[in-house]
């Protein structure tokens, strides 16, 4: 692996853990509602779990209500067991052609534990990013040999910057998420 191929491969997969944390919290509820809390719920369709998302149209009529419509009616129950099975703590009313999900506001606890939960996501995306770096170092002192020692220190200048970078991405999607929690 030469200097390049390093500071790619460490900046794709910084990226790609910045990416999961984002997806994760589309996951987690504020105050309204939104297609992204129930998306990830696992249907039990046909013997296999399958993501909501691929079994059903989801939208936000209102905005405290999820609506949910199966793309086969008959997995309607399926769905209804699906989302009380899950911790979304979220009653469903069935019609027998659609879902509806009311999303009722938040209390200041539940709102402090979802804040934690947060925290503690973007912990663990950083802590990706901070072995994604490890990886990279310990490759740059792998090629000491072959390209000397000002740019090994070079590459790892440049893969601390790419940490902070990213680093920094996850801490302003974790502070706008927390915003958005805690706002009534």
């Amino acid at each position: 692996m030469d200097p390049d191929e390093i500071l790619l491969d460490a900046e794709e997969r910084m990226g790609k853990a910045a990416d999961v944390y984002q997806h994760q919290l589309t996951g987690i509820r504020t105050g309204r509602a939104s297609a992204g809390l129930v998306e990830s719920v696992r249907v039990d369709l046909y013997g296999s779990p399958t993501p909501l998302k691929q079994c059903a149209t989801i939208s936000t009529p209102e905005p405290q209500q999820i609506a949910i419509r199966p793309y086969d009616a008959s997995q309607i129950n399926a769905v209804v067991k699906a989302i009380q099975a899950s911790d979304l703590g979220l009653a469903p009313n069935s019609d027998g052609r659609m879902v509806r999900l009311n999303v009722p506001p938040l209390s200041t606890e539940r709102r402090k534990q979802l804040v934690s939960r947060v925290n503690s996501l973007a912990e663990e995306a950083k802590v990706s990013i901070r072995n994604v770096r490890r990886d990279a170092n310990k490759s740059a002192d792998g090629l000491e040999k072959e390209i000397g020692e000002d740019e090994v220190k070079r590459v790892k200048d440049e893969v601390q910057e790419l940490t902070k970078k990213f680093e920094g991405k996850v801490a302003d999607a974790a502070k706008t998420k927390e915003e958005e929690v805690m706002e009534d």
